[in-house]
Parts: C-alpha cells; structure tokens; sequence
C-alpha cells in the first residue's frame, strides 16, 4: 500500500532519531532541529553527511513540489508528541537566535508545510491573530534616562540596570519588535516569558546609558526616533545622527518613526496632508540617513485615532504603537496592530510576574492536544472578568446526586472543572438532565424523555472521544440514543447537551444565534467550556455578572476558537486543584466537565506506521 506524505515523514524521523539525535534540518524558511523523531527550524545549517543519503532515499513524490517558504525571525523547535508508543503529532516552541538574523525554513513534505503554513497564515491586516491573545506580552516604555532626575518619569541608569537584572534574575526573555509583530501577526508562540523594550524621543540618555547596557546584557531594544529634535538643541539633549546610525547598525537595535515635529495630538492636525506629511517625512528621512528600512510608527503621546492609524497604514508603516495612562494592558489585548498598547516603566516588577509566550504551537493529525499541562489564568478582556483552566484531557462526570463541583471531582485526577450541564430541578437531590447524557465515570447512556428533545433543537451536542472534542447541533431523531451519538463520533465516550455557542470558529455569536434561550440576555455569573487556539480543552467562568453575547465576545478575544455555555447564574462553579475560584457558594449539581492529567507523552517516539 502507498504510504501517505504523513507517514513517510513519520517514518523518516524515526530513521533519523538513533543516529542523528538533535540536529538541524534546513526545512526551507523556518530552519528545522530534527532529532529523536523531531524536526527543528533554525538557521540554515544541514544533517550530517551519514544522515543525508536517507534523505535521497525517499520516493521523489516525497520531495517533490517544494511548498512556499515560511520566514520566522525566531528559532523554531519542532519535536514530536507520542504516547504509548505511537506518535500522535508535532509541538513548536521558540527561541531567540544568538544574531538576530532571520532565519528560513523549507519542508520537504508538501502536507507537512502545507499544515504548518496554515497553521502559521497571518491574520488579515492589521487585525492580531487570535492565538496570540493566548500570550501576555508586556511591552515596558522608558523616557530619558539621567543621571539626576528631575521629573517624575526619568530613570537613572542605576535603576535602568536594576531592571535589566529583574528580567535577567525572573528568567525573562526580551525580544524585538520584527519578533513581536511577527507573533502577533501569525501566532507563532514566543519564549516562555517574553518582554520588549522600547525608549521615545531620542534622547542623548539612550545612546549614553540606554545602548550600552543593552549591549552588556546582550538584549534587543526599540528606539522612536523624531527627525526634529536631532542634531538641535530642543528641550533636553538630544542624540546626533552619527550615534543613531551606530545604534542603527547593531542587530539588537530597532528604529521606529516617532514623527517628523513630535505634535501633542496627531488626531488635532485636521489638515491630511499635514498628518500624512508627519507620517511619510519622518519615514523617508530616517530610512535616507539610516540606510534601514522604517517598518514601525509610535504615536507621539500615544494619541491615535482611525483616522490616524489608516494615515500610518497609508504611510507604508507595518504597525504602530501607544500608551495609556489609564490601562495597562499586555501587546495581545491591544485593538490591532495598529494600536500596539504599551506599559510604563514603572510597571516593570507587576507586568515580568505575568509575562507568558503562550502555549507552544503543536500539530495533532487528527486530534487534539490533550498533552498540555493544565494551568489557570486569571485575566480581564473587554472589561469582562475571567478565570479560566486549559489544558489536560477533558471528561465529564454525571455524579448520583447532586453535590459542589470540588465534592463531586474529589477522588478523581481531575486538576479542574466546570459545573456541567443543564439539569432538571424539579426534585432538590435529583441527576436528572435536560437531554440525553453520557459519562466515561459511569459509561451509561441516559436518553432524555422524548417530550423535553424539542426545546433543544439545535443546541450544541458535546461529544469527546479519547483524540478530539466535537460540536455539533443537537437533533432529537438521531442523538437520544447511544448508538446515534456513537455515529457522530467514533469511539465517543462522553456526550451532553449544552445551552448555546459562545464563540463559534472563532467568532463570537450575536444574539439573534442564542434564539430566545431563556435569560441569555441576563447580566449574571456565567460558565463555559471549549476549545482555544492552541487546540487546549477550556473550562472556566466569568468573575461577574455578564451577558451571554458580552461573554462570547471576550471569550474570542481572550483566544477560544470554540466555546459553549453550561449551567449558569447560581449554578455556575469552577474548581482547580481542590479549591473553589468561586467568591460565593455555588448551588448544587450532578454534572461537571473536568481536565483530567494531560497524556504522558514518551521520552522516545516509535512511529507507528502501516504499510
């Protein structure tokens, strides 16, 4: 039997694994570390010559039909994913490269590209892809750096270092902004804690303490540069053009436009032409001194509008940056790439503790990723206020009689959970649901009274099997009976009935889709579960009263692809690891979601693969 592309590149890297360990691969635009069963993108170095003549080995369908190249500013691990000894997939995670030089990656699979290419598609400009809202990036800006302060915001170079050692001490990585545009534009996952540095306005501080120091501690920084206030004597001391070009030319230096006149409000110059020639004059002057390409903008006070990001967009810029003084917020939760949001400095201690590149990219062929540790975040999105836990293996469990969701996951693995779905309350200790229910805990099937299908027409059928998680619309002919649910999805081993979608492929659903579920337009505490963007089960709730359209809109921006509602209002219960997050006690229920452990993936893969 022909073996797919799939197969055949699983079999090559358990050919490779004893021989080669780790090694790197020029897979084409993201450079691969192959090694153990593993495939790595970095730099374009080639296997060992007695690994190579494997390679010419392979059928030429194998190789033929390079697919397009993947660029990637970072260093990309690809390693496999296996279990019981079968390899279930792929996971990526990233490092930074020692010079700072793009580095190429080009796979010979076609199929194996094509998935990672879609995997790593941009969002469509200038919005930021959605598994980026996964990470929390701070972005830390500085003013003058003095040797005496004389205004509230100054930092003197003893402090600036002291920084420097709290990111160093705290494990931190700091990245560019070519890294961090391109995270935010693909999703590609960033070191475990990432940070970037940015310094406005020019001044002579930067090139005399500010330059130094990040060269002594080896990291990357981002410069706003205005052309007035060089070589002129405007307020404070200023650089010259012959430090910004030296600051220019050192890889770990970016330069970013900051304006031609600095103007307090940008959204206040009515003229467009005017705007435009801000935008425009500035770029074309640093990139003629400079000799660089100008990619980024940072608006001078942070004052932007749309009308001010579309002159920036118009000027040839690929994103822009501001700040606030009333909202600290990380790069992810910002509007778009055009409205970067940045922190002060003096948040520095608060925002490295929550530093998070987000979860490592992985690639399950059919499946998904039930091998990720379970972690809990606690986070605020569009005001709404969430406690969520992603990761592990999810299961339900449909308990006798009604107990607290801790009580009922007492004894289990379970790491978290969710009160589950809609339940009958017509007898006060009753496990009666309100659809048909099936539990891997007990492996009953219980159909629901053929009168009550009606109502829930429609609404999402939860199904997991031991690989993936499916929702679909529930119908009352085909899903009240084991067999029908166990035609839905092979080897399914849980299934309810839950209240709506939330988020739906991504986007939040309007109200016109909850189709008068009673209360869906209520402001009350709320509970979920679903599926984020890096492929993690997620269960979690709301820290406040909320609405369920208001809720699926934070849930998309807080980066879930798919998203259900469970059993709510008094009901609405989460637990990690044995310890309510509820600032109430919860009512009753019989049914809960869990994450169960992640699955144990081997230390060495043996690829399963059938002729």
């Amino acid at each position: 039997m022909k073996k797919s592309p799939w197969t055949r590149l699983l079999g090559f890297s358990k050919q490779i694994a004893p021989k080669a360990g780790w090694q790197f691969l020029a897979v084409g635009s993201l450079p691969l570390l192959v090694g153990a069963g593993a495939i790595v993108a970095s730099g374009n170095r080639w296997l060992p010559t007695e690994v190579a003549p494997q390679i010419s080995s392979l059928t030429p369908t194998f190789l033929a039909n390079e697919p397009p190249q993947l660029n990637s500013s970072l260093s990309v691990a690809i390693a496999p994913v296996c279990a019981q000894g079968t390899q279930l997939g792929y996971q990526a995670s990233t490092s930074i490269p020692t010079d700072f030089k793009p580095t190429t990656f080009r796979a010979k699979s076609s199929e194996f590209a094509k998935d990672w290419q879609a995997k790593l598609a941009e969002a469509p400009f200038p919005q930021i892809n959605p598994r980026a809202r996964l990470a929390k990036v701070p972005i830390l800006m500085y003013h003058d750096i003095v040797a005496e302060k004389e205004v509230f915001f100054d930092v003197t170079p003893q402090e600036f270092e002291a920084h420097l050692k709290l990111i160093q001490q705290n494990g931190l990585t700091p990245i560019s902004l070519v890294q961090l545009v391109e995270h935010l534009k693909t999703g590609i996952p960033l070191p475990a804690k990432p940070v970037v540095l940015t310094f406005d306005d020019g001044y002579l501080g930067h090139y005399k303490y500010v330059y130094p120091l990040l060269k002594k501690y080896g990291y990357p920084g981002a410069f706003s540069i205005y052309p007035a206030k060089i070589d002129k004597p405007r307020g404070r001391p200023g650089m010259n053009w012959a430090q910004i070009q030296e600051m220019a030319a050192d890889p770990l230096i970016t330069i970013a436009s900051h304006s031609v006149n600095h103007p307090a409000d940008l959204r206040e110059i009515k003229d467009d032409a005017k705007l435009a020639f801000e935008m425009t004059e500035s770029k074309r002057m640093l990139e003629a001194k400079l000799g660089i390409p100008i990619r980024y903008f940072v608006y001078p006070e942070g004052k932007n509008d749309e009308r001010v990001q579309q002159a920036a967009i118009a000027a040839g810029y690929q994103a822009a940056w501001t700040m606030s003084d009333e909202a600290n917020l990380f790069a992810a939760e910002s509007e778009n790439l055009f409205n970067i949001s940045r922190i002060g400095q003096s948040q520095t201690e608060k925002v490295i503790a929550e530093a998070n590149g987000g979860p490592a990219m992985t690639f399950f062929k059919n499946g998904l990723n039930f091998s990720a540790p379970v972690e809990l975040t606690k986070t605020t999105v569009n005001k709404v206020p969430l406690i969520l836990a992603a990761g592990g293996k999810p299961t339900t469990i449909h308990a006798k009689t009604r107990a607290q969701v801790v009580e009922i996951k007492q004894g289990t693995p379970a790491i978290a959970a969710v009160d589950g779905g809609f339940f009958s309350l017509e007898f006060l200790d009753s496990n009666k649901m309100i659809g048909p229910v099936m539990s891997s805990a007990t492996g009953e099937f219980v159909a629901a009274p053929q009168g009550s299908l009606s109502k829930l027409e429609g609404r999402p059928l939860v199904l997991i099997n031991d690989q993936t998680i499916r929702y679909i619309p529930f119908n009352p002919l085909k899903h009240n009976t084991r067999e029908g649910v166990e035609a839905e999805l092979l080897g399914v081993k849980d299934a309810f009935v839950a209240g709506a979608w939330l988020v739906k492929d991504g986007k939040p659903q309007s109200a016109e889709t909850f189709r008068g579920l009673f209360g869906f337009d209520a402001e009350r505490d709320r509970a979920f579960w679903g599926i984020d963007q890096a492929d993690r089960p997620v269960v979690g709730v709301s820290g406040d009263y909320v609405n369920s359209v208001n809720l699926g809109e934070a849930l998309a921006k807080a980066g879930l692809r798919e998203a259900v509602m469970l059993d709510s209002g008094a009901s609405a219960a989460l637990a990690f690891k044995g310890e309510s997050m509820m600032s109430y006690t919860p009512r009753p229920v019989p049914h809960i979601v869990a994450l169960m452990p992640p699955v144990q993936t081997d230390s060495a893969c043996q690829t399963a693969a059938k002729p």
